[in-house]
């Protein structure tokens, strides 16, 4: 979508839903008409040009907010530095730089933009554990589909599908309470590849891509899968022979010897040291190195089929992430060499469990979950209509069946499989050797731990009144407390697509409530204190995050004001300018989030940002002649950049986890989704206490479970009465009777008996149980003991109808 059309155009919330709205029901939700002949494309980008442009904050409030932030993770001493940096900013460099950054918007698709590529796309650092983020999809309902090739076949065809659908523009918009978001992205998401230079990084991108790369044992296949108009050449069988001969090819060359050519471990490097090898294999113009170069880079997507079958959620999750290292007789056989980081990757296991691996640069989380929900759904209905050919569909249109065409309607295709052969010459064989050890290194250098939390979820923190988010945000405040006794800088995404080519705006999650509300709970405090502090910190997370997502926030219009200094600086040709921070940041994903959630901080001087947005130490910098402003050269500046616990939430019924690597060495990355029954939990580190983290984390869930059913049993859920009848009861009773009862009774037989204490029985009448926690565990169970089921006619009649069950309480 063009980014220049914005003169005369009515921008706001209100004219793109009204333009949204103007399509037919059918256009705007193609699941209530599965036979819809006469599609109307064009929704998807309709609404793009009178999406509201994103706003620039006020200088002040940005700057009271960025106080407001800082307080709570500064001594008294050092806020009031803080205080006369941005007083002294607000006096000098800070208006004149914000007047520069709106004069630099004007004409602009928005103000922060260009800024947000670039600190991407000068990003050096390898993008394996760095950069890209991953989902683990959960498993296909029916245990019969799972074995890898049928998995892989039935994900590509839904893909395609949805690439299908953006590319006609069929897809119905994203929203938020039937306000369209941008889809800007959507457009970026396929035949798009990240393509290191000397200076940075570019994004190349064939918009008429029609063939796929399926990665092997670290060998490179590849074929075409449309048309010209888009349409799908194959059907689900045809996708399925293919992957089978290509397993079975990759599999006659011993995987020690295909170690030796997998290419795809070289785009794990230093960008620059990875530019320099891309300039190797296109030396030749027309080379065999250079056709099969340009042919990975414009595939539509990657296909990652491993021989292995991770058991652990860790160690799915690992293999998502950055692949497994496994080194026999001095050669790595792990799975991390068979990847290309620089594209969008669907991975499968041979025991079927799957994922994706994402290039984070023009696409969010929130973008690349609706891509792994769609894909995952339309899974399920395809089978669905197996069964019963009236089941309802995704998608507004489908392509015609590709058995009942004439072949020659495909057009100039190759549907056979080719094998991409690489001319492995002594200094590609020496780089994927060295490049290989340091990817085993940087893989060992972290680790990763999961929790799936069964015991409630969404459902049981609305019914308590708390916004699932926030309740989870505090629980990784109070964990890390309870083990640290420190306060340290939380940072979650939120998600700005709302606005025209929007990103994310970074949430300050530690506000004064959080830190009064983990001392609280630490503390010898009465539970209605307790949970009230809770709620209090709860409240607060909340409105900052409203603040966020409209665009509210101080990261993103601090981050770009660096970047008009800096801009500045270069202008005037200082030495040694760049080496101030623009060369080495990036933010980071999601996630909108989820947030997919996907994003990030705001650069400092010796900083680094990384993945979901923290930032990193880096080596101390040259000075440079041009006095920096005061904001930035402030300690709190890099205080609030150096994010201890990256958090995103990217919540959808059809993900197992979400994750990305750690932001920095002392820190947690931490990928969470909130279910209505259950919250899943991805943390990782460099080797700190991950797992005991995650342990502190499920106490804590429990603790404070506990404390509020305390609390409702005593008809309020912070009845000061209450608290004060305990309190009296204590007064009066008796001295003597409560020193007697001091400790252990000890039995003839040695045995010991403890006072009796307070109980707390365990129900299943507080909103955790019914149809309103059904997910799809349930589903998985019930599939499972349909696949058990000797009687062909009751497999079929369950199948159908926990599908129907599926279908009824599928969100999209």
């Amino acid at each position: 979508m063009s980014t220049a059309h914005t003169n005369g155009v009515d921008r706001s919330e209100e004219a793109a839903k009204e333009t949204s709205q103007s399509f037919p029901a059918e256009a705007r939700d193609p699941l209530a008409s599965h036979i819809n002949p006469k599609s109307k494309p064009g929704i998807t980008f309709a609404h793009q040009d009178k999406l509201p442009k994103l706003p620039i904050p006020d200088l002040e409030s940005t700057c009271k907010k960025y106080l407001n932030a800082l307080k709570p993770l500064q001594n008294p001493k050092e806020h009031h530095d803080t205080i006369m940096a941005v007083q002294e900013f607000l006096k000098s460099d800070g208006p004149d730089l914000h007047e520069k950054l709106k004069k630099y918007a004007v004409g602009k698709a928005n103000y922060i933009e260009q800024f947000w590529y670039d600190s991407y796309l000068n990003f050096d650092n390898p993008v394996v554990l760095n950069l890209n983020p991953f989902f683990l999809l959960e498993d296909d309902p029916t245990p019969a589909r799972n074995n890898q090739v049928t998995r892989a076949a039935s994900l590509v065809v839904s893909a395609l599908s949805f690439v299908r659908a953006v590319r006609r523009e069929e897809l119905p918009p994203d929203n938020v309470r039937g306000q369209p978001l941008c889809m800007y992205q959507y457009s970026r998401l396929f035949g798009t590849a990240r393509i290191p230079t000397e200076n940075g990084c570019q994004i190349g991108q064939d918009p008429t891509a029609k063939h796929i790369i399926v990665l092997c044992h670290g060998q490179f296949y590849w074929f075409d899968v449309l048309d010209d108009n888009s349409d799908l050449i194959m059907t689900e069988k045809d996708v399925a022979l293919n992957l089978s001969v290509i397993v079975d090819d990759a599999s006659e060359v011993p995987i020690q010897e295909a170690a030796k050519g997998a290419l795809g471990v070289l785009s794990t490097e230093n960008r620059k040291v990875w530019s320099g090898l891309r300039d190797v294999l296109h030396r030749e113009e027309g080379s065999n190195n250079s056709d099969c170069l340009n042919i990975v880079d414009s595939a539509l997507f990657i296909l990652c089929l491993d021989y292995t079958e991770p058991q652990t959620g860790a160690e799915l999750c690992m293999n998502m992430l950055c692949g497994s290292s496994k080194v026999e007789r001095g050669v790595q056989v792990g799975t991390c060499t068979n990847r290309w980081y620089d594209k969008l990757q669907i991975i499968v296991c041979k025991n079927g469990s799957a994922g994706i691996n994402f290039e984070h640069t023009g696409v969010d989380g929130h973008t690349v979950l609706r891509f792994a929900s769609d894909v995952y759904t339309d899974t399920i209905l395809r089978f669905a209509r197996t069964i019963n050919g009236q089941a309802p569909s995704l998608w507004a249109s489908t392509s015609p069946d590709p058995a009942k065409r004439d072949p020659e309607s495909f057009g100039d295709v190759q549907t056979t499989p080719h094998k991409l052969e690489w001319d492995m010459g002594p200094e590609l064989s020496t780089a994927l050797r060295f490049a290989e050890t340091r990817l085993a290194d940087l893989i060992q250098q972290n680790e990763f731990e999961t929790l799936d939390f069964p015991h409630y979820g969404k459902n049981f923190m609305t019914s308590m009144g708390f916004s699932p988010d926030a309740f989870v945000q505090m629980a990784f405040q109070a964990a890390y407390y309870g083990l640290y006794g420190r306060i340290e800088c939380v940072y979650e995404p939120a998600m700005t697509k709302a606005f025209y080519h929007g990103r994310t705006e970074a949430i300050r999650s530690v506000t004064q409530e959080s830190v009064d509300f983990v001392r609280t709970f630490w503390g010898e405090n009465p539970a209605a204190q307790k949970v009230e502090a809770l709620r209090k910190a709860c409240q607060k997370h909340s409105e900052i995050t409203k603040e966020c997502a409209k665009a509210q926030g101080p990261d993103r219009h601090l981050y770009a004001l660096y970047c008009i200094w800096q801009r500045a600086i270069d202008e005037e040709g200082a030495e040694m300018a760049s080496s101030d921070g623009m060369d080495s940041t990036r933010p980071s994903s999601p996630i909108g989030s989820e947030k997919v959630n996907s994003v990030i901080g705001s650069p400092g001087r010796n900083s680094v940002i990384s993945e979901n947005g923290s930032l990193s130490s880096s080596p101390p910098v040259h000075a440079v002649q041009h006095s920096m402003p005061a904001l930035f050269a402030d300690a709190g500046w890099d205080k609030l950049n150096t994010t201890i616990l990256s958090t995103s939430n990217c919540g959808n019924p059809s993900l197992r986890q979400f994750g990305f690597g750690p932001t920095s060495g002392d820190g947690f990355g931490i990928g969470y989704i909130i279910k209505d029954g259950g919250v899943s939990i991805c943390a990782s580190s460099k080797h700190r206490q991950t797992a005991r983290f995650i342990d502190a984390l499920e106490s804590y869930f429990l603790e404070i479970r506990k404390l509020l059913r305390q609390l409702k049993r005593r008809g309020t859920s912070a009845d000061k009465t209450a608290s004060r009848a305990r309190e009296a009861e204590e007064k009066h009773r008796p001295k003597a009777t409560r020193i007697k009862s001091r400790g252990r009774i000890i039995l003839a037989d040695g045995k010991t008996q403890s006072p009796a204490t307070e109980s707390v029985t365990e129900s299943d009448d507080d909103g955790l149980g019914g149809y309103g926690f059904f997910d799809a565990g349930m589903l998985l169970q019930a599939l499972k003991a349909k696949d058990e089921a000797q009687d062909p006619a009751i497999e079929k009649d369950v199948v159908r109808r926990n599908i129907g069950r599926r279908l009824k309480l599928m969100e999209y």
